[in-house]
């Protein structure tokens, strides 16, 4: 998945007796109703199989003391000390910190994601603007991942493309969402997080429609209404047990009542 950060790493050694270290009596909980933390690598590197923690996982923050923080993979419940800066912080599902052109990509490449997938993150040609990364197709190279940076106004107001302004970027990515305007692609769903209540969206042939004859009430008989014979003859029936029963509770309601019009004659 990419070089990991400058950082030094520790040890197999190292985070087994960090593990095994007692927790503090008030641990940090950074998580917040404003915002998730994702892994960006996959720790301790190596075999993904025998990985810990995985990249494109949400993290519970246990422990945020130092540089190395105690997470939990809500994906797999595994639990393990990482480098803090081997994670970003996600709000809206999609508003990435922290997160480089490169490791978007990376992300927008793992599994469950496809056209449309997109995230928003910091530039980092121009500090205190945003990018918008979308994958334009299923290809798996640099270039089926565009990137698109989002200008602002005096006034504040944001844009890709001068003619369209947004005050917010949730309301850049509402529309493109409907509309391309000039982007690769409609914006989908938000690049995919393992572990979160974003349900991959898995693409396929519709399932397929069956529809029976419009019925022509004149060239109805009664005994198609009224028929008491049920069962494999009768499935192809062009009317259903349902409206047969539905009638006839009908007929038995307004049996007695005067100036009715016409009478089936069962």
């Amino acid at each position: 998945m990419g070089s990991g950060p400058s950082k030094e790493r520790r040890g197999s050694s190292t985070q087994a007796a960090l593990l095994g270290q007692e927790e503090p009596a008030e641990s940090v909980i950074l998580e917040s109703s404003k915002y998730m933390v994702v892994s960006l690598y996959n720790y301790p590197t190596g075999h993904p199989a025998h990985c810990r923690i995985h990249a494109g996982e949400r993290l519970k923050v246990l422990s945020d003391e130092g540089e190395w923080w105690k997470v939990r993979s809500s994906a797999t419940g595994n639990e393990s000390y990482i480098p803090s800066n081997y994670t970003a912080k996600v709000y809206h599902r999609w508003q990435y910190e922290g997160l480089s052109r490169e490791k978007a990509e990376e992300l927008l490449f793992l599994p469950y994601n496809q056209t449309g997938s997109f995230l928003v993150r910091e530039s980092e040609t121009h500090p205190g603007a945003n990018t918008l990364s979308v994958r334009k197709s299923s290809d798996q190279d640099r270039c089926s991942v565009k990137h698109y940076r989002i200008q602002q106004l005096e006034n504040g107001w944001l844009y890709i493309s001068p003619c369209l302004t947004f005050p917010n970027l949730r309301a850049l990515v509402d529309h493109y969402s409907e509309v391309r305007d000039g982007l690769c692609c409609l914006l989908g769903e938000p690049c995919f997080i393992q572990g979160s209540n974003n349900v991959p969206v898995v693409t396929g042939p519709l399932p397929m429609a069956i529809r029976k004859p419009t019925l022509n009430w004149k060239d109805m008989d009664s005994s198609m209404i009224f028929g008491k014979d049920k069962g494999k003859d009768n499935e192809d029936s062009l009317v259903s047990e349902g409206l047969k029963e539905a009638i006839k509770s009908y007929r038995f309601m307004t049996e007695g009542c005067k100036g009715s019009g016409h009478k089936w004659d069962s």
